[in-house]
């Protein structure tokens, strides 16, 4: 399994957001400059994070993104989820129809527990856990 530039993206458009758009929503020329994205790939990112409710669009003159979740209650397997699809390392994990041995096979077994660790682990580390990490990167930096 490899993450994309979109769950990647996803992630840190997020980030951005919690960081930055407490108050009012965050322009997509703002996500733009801070992240380094373009606007044409942000508005296509934006509007996957925005149809799975995590995060909401706001129209006109002071309009932007902002969280539609506190980051406690956004985890990286939602992001991860939402941008690239089910987490899987290999085909016949979720779809046993794939390979007619699958009901038999112990690699499957292998696959199948090894996937399990690596959701429970996405599913673990919330948006808010970024943001500190983000956070204390930051004040490191500055010192």
């Amino acid at each position: 399994m490899k993450i994309s530039t979109k769950g990647r993206y996803g992630v840190r458009i997020l980030m951005d957001l919690a960081l930055y758009a407490k108050d009012a929503p965050r322009l997509m020329s703002e996500i733009s400059l801070s992240q380094n994205i373009s606007k044409k790939y942000i508005s296509q990112l934006t509007l996957k994070l925005n149809n799975a409710g995590l995060i909401t669009s706001f129209r006109g003159a002071k309009g932007g993104f902002k969280l539609a979740l506190a980051p406690k209650d956004i985890s990286l397997l939602n992001i991860i989820e939402v941008m690239e699809g089910p987490v899987c390392i290999v085909e016949c994990v979720n779809d046993k129809t794939v390979c007619t041995r699958s009901d038999n096979c112990s690699a499957c077994t292998v696959w199948s527990c090894i996937n399990k660790k690596i959701r429970k682990q996405l599913a673990n580390i919330s948006l808010k856990d970024l943001i500190k990490l983000e956070k204390n990167k930051i004040r490191h930096l500055s010192n």
